[in-house]
């Protein structure tokens, strides 16, 4: 009965938990660990914070069932060896990840702590389904996302698990250090207390939005979730990245409800957006590369454009198209972006701008809260061109057009743009409490003209496309 290490990372949670079930069926006193390694320290801004509150509510969680998270600081193997000296633990678990750093960091880490005699286990958790548990007909991997959708759903998702009932915490708990000296939300600066209010955080909150979500929204989830103001979306890709909840208590849940109203059209799209986080996560794995360069290799004779004045406009969200600058502000005073706003946004500064996709990425990464790194690469390339897409065309969102369609009544763009309004909302003023005060913002300025003329802008952009055609015709 010696000590077994659980090595909590995007798992933050007791329910369907396939690891912590496995050790709590062992009957084994437990020591529950986080590490704040690379993977943790090294994220972006609004990220760091985020994990940190997480981390905070799960320490939480735990202490209501008698155990103690153990909280320690430096590279991960190091921690891990040293825990082991400490408590005389022969083993260490943990929940896999697919993006490549997580990848070649557990298996040093594996091969490691074998040599040194120490039983190494990770477990399935942060999918619906293990990247290579889907092919395709002749054995590969998936390269466009409605075949996977149909393998997933073919295929079926394993039922999620309970909280286990009993769980043995180790009496020697090692010392932990403090969260709060973390300061993960050091770089956040004046933002932290505006992001705030809008994160739901911990398990329990994510169990309740999903309660919310399927008590209702969900039925309007077809018809509305393109459309940013009517909230239609479940928010739960927040909790999803910290593994807050499990994605299989999701798909089971709204399959419950399919179950109960056949053809419910709602179900099967929000079960759909669940299998593309999932199919991030495959590319991810299969193919690497997505996260740092063209998906598709021609692309990269495309004639992007690097940093300067016109991304830092951008990023300032005083691009002068509302639509734009509404969703860039949303996510810097939220955290999060509408996933409608997210295609229009990244389109106008890959299309439109003809800015590379790598500068959005690299922005998403410092202020969104449900940053993942294979989801935000595969939407940026999706949006950029150069990722997997089964279109056959290149696609320019037009911002005004987008605007007129999705946001009718001009909702959305007045919750978050405050120039022009004698008394813009709360969430439109709060952009300018967050943003860093080196920017000189004002809601009390004019709104920008358009950085672009929309037409210009997409014959430019069709122009680029040709170049690049150009380059690599044989």
């Amino acid at each position: 009965m010696t000590p077994l290490i659980l090595w909590f990372r995007r798992d933050l949670r007791l329910d369907d938990n396939p690891m912590l079930a496995a050790a709590a069926a062992t009957g084994r006193p437990l020591i529950a660990v986080f590490i704040a390694d690379g993977s943790v320290t090294d994220i972006g801004a609004a990220a760091r914070w985020r994990y940190g509150e997480a981390v905070e509510a799960f320490t939480r969680r735990l202490a209501e069932r008698g155990g103690h998270l153990v909280l320690r600081r430096g590279p991960a193997l190091a921690v891990l060896r040293a825990l082991v000296a400490q408590t005389g633990a022969d083993a260490v678990w943990w929940g896999r990840l697919y993006d490549p750093q997580a990848r070649n960091r557990d298996t040093a880490i594996k091969t490691a702590l074998g040599a040194d005699g120490i039983e190494v286990r990770s477990f399935h958790g942060h999918c619906l389904v293990e990247p290579w548990q889907v092919e395709t007909g002749d054995g590969g991997a998936f390269k466009v996302y409605s075949p996977f959708w149909r393998a997933v759903s073919a295929r079926g998702v394993e039922p999620p698990l309970a909280t286990p009932e009993r769980l043995t915490f180790h009496a020697g708990q090692p010392r932990s250090e403090s969260l709060a000296g973390w300061r993960l939300g050091a770089a956040m600066n004046r933002g932290a207390p505006v992001l705030a209010p809008h994160a739901q955080v911990g398990e329990d909150a994510a169990l309740a939005r999903l309660d919310r979500f399927l008590a209702g929204p969900i039925d309007r989830y077809r018809t509305d979730r393109d459309f940013p103001a009517r909230n239609a979306a479940s928010g739960l890709s927040e909790n999803l990245t910290y593994g807050e909840i499990g994605p299989r208590r999701i798909w089971h849940a709204a399959r419950a409800i399919e179950a109960a109203q056949p053809g419910h059209g709602g179900v099967e799209h929000f079960r759909k957006e669940l299998v593309w986080r999932d199919f991030a996560q495959h590319l991810a794995y299969h193919s690497p590369r997505i996260l740092t360069e063209a998906w598709r290799p021609e692309w990269a004779a495309f004639p992007w454009r690097g940093d300067g004045d016109v991304a830092e406009t951008w990023r300032r969200a005083r691009t002068g198209e509302p639509m734009v600058d509404a969703g860039l502000r949303q996510m810097y005073v939220t955290g999060v972006m509408h996933n409608r706003s997210r295609m229009i946004v990244a389109s106008y500064l890959t299309k439109h701008l003809l800015t590379h996709w790598k500068i959005g990425l690299d922005w998403f990464a410092d202020c969104l809260t449900d940053w993942d790194p294979a989801s935000n690469a595969m939407g940026w390339q999706w949006v950029a061109g150069c990722g997997p897409d089964a279109a056959p065309y290149f696609r320019i969102f037009n911002p005004a057009t987008q605007a007129e369609k999705l946001d009718e009544t001009g909702a959305y763009r007045t919750m978050f743009i405050a120039e022009g309004q004698a008394d813009p909302p709360a969430e439109a003023q709060a952009y300018f409490d967050a943003v860093p005060r080196a920017w000189c913002l004002s809601p009390d300025a004019a709104y920008p003209a358009p950085l672009i003329d929309r037409k210009a802008g997409r014959e430019r952009a069709l122009a680029a496309l040709k170049t690049m055609k150009n380059r690599i015709a044989p």
